[in-house]
């Protein structure tokens, strides 16, 4: 694309991102480019932007020779699917921000991007304002990339906050952040880990060169934590959070994961607070980088639609090194977590499918133990997360050598633990 061609957009969705867009362009007409039509369902309701603007029909935008770009900021996955696509074979570029329609159909919008030679680019998709996907791609494209951890969801984030600095229940944090406007409109996708794992799929892909779809990548959410939990992380000395991590292992394969997970005082995620988004990246020699802002919310996320609509100028597409350039990264199920698991009864929780157990408290009305399992008996079984138990990582959770844990089990063994 001519860095001096105007770019004509065609933009589907104008909720709390597409109007925040269009506000962001009136302010920055030096981009030079402008919204040529906007596709919306409900053509009834009153928007701050001129009628003749609207459309309900997307065909308008999609076969439309003038428009050069479409930005989709819609939330309808399998919609935003059809519009990406349809769009790129029409030779247009496309922004999306639609992190389930990107983690869902990789595969495909992959070859469609070598087939089409256009750009495909969703910086707003994975933290909106913090432009995680450009570093990865751009800055940490060696093979030196030790390891990323990151709070990705500002709606859970904001939840966990509430329950730590003003001691509201689950149930209290998540209707407050539901009037607040960080849930998402079916707020299950948040507090169980969907929103999260969605967004971790794909930056697993600029990361370290795994494709892979989001059902297979093992996850949980928030949902079943207590203020007990809180309770006892304070007297711990950590913090909660639902953490995306993936690390480099010493036979080459990445562990990944979305978990919630204890967080030390002086760890960088331990100070993103409410609707905040953190990315920390350890690599070979640059050590460790903290990246935070805001990870939700209509000018957050429209800024990141527009730096990739700017980038456009400059023919910018996302190379995918570490998948194409770089021999692609495998992922490991062959580890050990160390966990803490809280629960109402014994009865619900297979302790023959943990390894040792160093600490417990039964006497509490709500139960709970540290422990340390092999990652494939979270994989394979789901007692975990069922029956109101709940699952958290220690910090530095991953365990590699069974030797240590060998010794360690002969240890307690002896002294009669277990």
């Amino acid at each position: 694309m001519d860095t001096h061609q105007p770019l004509h957009i065609g933009l589907f969705g104008f909720g709390v991102v597409g109007e925040g867009l269009y506000k962001v362009l009136q302010q920055t007409p030096s981009l030079n480019a402008q919204i040529h039509k906007i596709c919306i369902k409900n053509s009834s309701k009153l928007r701050n932007a001129p009628d003749n603007l609207f459309t309900t029909d997307k065909n308008e935008l999609l076969y439309n020779e003038q428009i050069n770009v479409i930005v989709e900021v819609i939330d309808d996955a399998d919609a935003a699917f059809d519009i990406a696509q349809t769009a790129l074979l029409n030779g247009k570029h496309v922004v999306s921000a639609s992190k389930k329609m990107i983690a869902e159909h990789l595969p495909e919008l992959l070859a469609l991007q070598i087939k089409t030679g256009k750009s495909l680019l969703y910086e707003s998709a994975a933290c909106a304002s913090i432009p995680v996907v450009r570093n990865l791609e751009e800055y940490y494209d060696n093979d030196l990339l030790h390891s990323i951890k990151a709070i990705v969801n500002g709606s859970t984030n904001f939840i966990l906050t509430k329950m730590f600095e003003e001691n509201l229940s689950f149930n209290d944090a998540l209707i407050l952040a539901k009037q607040m406007g960080f849930a998402e409109s079916n707020p299950k996708l948040d507090v169980e880990g969907y929103d999260a794992v969605n967004k971790w799929s794909f930056l697993l892909t600029h990361a370290y060169g795994i494709v892979q779809h989001p059902n297979q990548l093992l996850f949980n959410g928030i949902q079943n934590i207590q203020l007990s939990d809180a309770l006892v992380a304070k007297e711990k000395g950590f913090d909660i959070k639902l953490i995306a991590q993936a690390k480099k292992l010493s036979d080459g394969r990445v562990a990944a994961f979305v978990l919630p997970q204890f967080v030390t005082k002086d760890e960088p995620l331990s100070f993103v607070k409410n609707e905040y988004n953190g990315v920390v990246i350890e690599s070979g020699f640059a050590d460790k980088q903290f990246f935070y802002g805001k990870g939700a919310g209509s000018f957050p996320t429209a800024s990141a639609v527009l730096s990739d609509i700017s980038a456009l100028r400059y023919q910018y597409k996302y190379e995918y090194k570490k998948l194409y350039h770089h021999v692609p990264h495998q992922l490991s199920e062959h580890f050990f977590v160390k966990v803490y698991l809280s629960f109402d009864d014994w009865k619900f929780i297979n302790r023959e499918q943990l390894e040792w157990i160093e600490e417990w408290h039964a006497q509490a009305e709500r139960k709970y133990l540290v422990a340390v399992v092999n990652i494939q008996v979270l994989y394979q079984n789901s007692w975990w997360k069922e029956n109101n138990t709940s699952l958290i990582l220690y910090p530095d959770p991953i365990i590699e050598n069974l030797d240590v844990i060998n010794l360690k089990k002969r240890s307690l063994e002896l002294a009669g633990i277990v």
